[in-house]
């Protein structure tokens, strides 16, 4: 099984200052796919420059022209899938069809508060996050379209001419829990994790390699339920919230050694993040750029 390795770029450099020249840099080191967080500010960066996802994006588009581009993740947080779906439909023409959708149900973070609304809880999120997946599956599929629902409503919705990929841009779900993952199942085209969160501080690797292969046993449930073959989802897991946190980018040989045994897994994405100094994510650049150049060559 080919493992594809990708990286996620933060949204925290003015694109003149240092932005343009991460993403052109991640096509010149092969990553399959780049990625950035879709939130209007999030965590320890609260307080520091932090840019627009789908503009982003946009730029990035401009200054590429092989890697694939995408979130990781949109959340209905603060979008609506009317006005979403006009934007992908945009970035999808502007990349020449490089757009890869990652969306999950969001979380309590800033996102949840922002437009002044009292966040939702677990439940309401998988409610809101229930209907705007397959509302926004038919407005990228359809020139035009009316809904009336529960959270979200589209009025003579139009959306021409789609997408450059067909018959949409490809979904990655990130889920978790049954509802999630008959989401995945049903939509997407890929599914996403982080592992467990329930590991970060206390577990061991073991451990949340064990959780890992837990999630996946119910996706491929959740996928035999709707009639679809498991093998027909990429699998993909972004680094970095694992107890392992940033040790695979100490070296190469600790990054095969990651890689290799969540390949095994039946993974086949592996994100890592861009390194940032003096953050979470602070890793040697040079190391970095040295797994991007020789890793996938020694994972097969």
């Amino acid at each position: 099984m080919t493992l594809r390795l990708s990286t996620v770029i933060l949204p925290v450099d003015r694109w003149h200052e240092g932005g343009r020249a991460k993403w052109q840099r991640a096509e010149e080191l092969g990553f399959h796919a780049a990625y950035t967080y879709d939130h209007l500010s999030w965590r320890s960066f609260r307080d520091g420059p932090w840019f627009g996802a789908l503009p982003t994006l946009t730029a990035a588009a401009a200054a590429t022209g092989r890697i694939r581009l995408g979130t990781l993740v949109t959340s209905p947080n603060f979008r609506h899938p009317v006005t979403l779906a006009k934007e992908l439909i945009s970035l999808d023409d502007v990349s020449g069809g490089r757009v890869t959708l990652g969306i999950g149900a969001g979380g309590n973070g800033f996102d949840a508060t922002a437009l002044g609304q009292e966040p939702w809880t677990p439940r309401e999120r998988a409610d809101r996050f229930g209907e705007f997946v397959p509302l926004l599956d038919q407005l990228l599929t359809q020139d035009a379209l009316s809904h009336r629902g529960e959270f979200y409503s589209a009025e003579e919705a139009r959306n021409i001419p789609g997408c450059v990929q067909r018959p949409r841009l490809p979904f990655a779900v990130a889920a978790t829990g049954p509802r999630g993952l008959r989401l995945a199942a049903r939509y997407g085209q890929a599914w996403v994790t982080t592992g467990d969160p329930k590991l970060y501080e206390a577990g061991t690797p073991e451990q949340s390699v064990e959780a890992l292969r837990g999630q996946l046993t119910r996706l491929g449930a959740a996928c035999a339920e709707t009639g679809r073959d498991v093998a027909d989802l990429d699998k993909i897991l972004l680094t970095g919230f694992t107890p392992d946190r940033t040790r695979p980018l100490d070296s190469v040989d600790a990054f095969v050694d990651f890689a290799g045994r969540h390949r095994e897994l039946g993974f086949t994405e592996i994100v890592v993040h861009w390194p940032i100094p003096g953050t979470d994510f602070a890793a040697d650049q040079g190391v970095f750029e040295k797994i991007a150049a020789e890793a996938p060559a020694q994972l097969g």
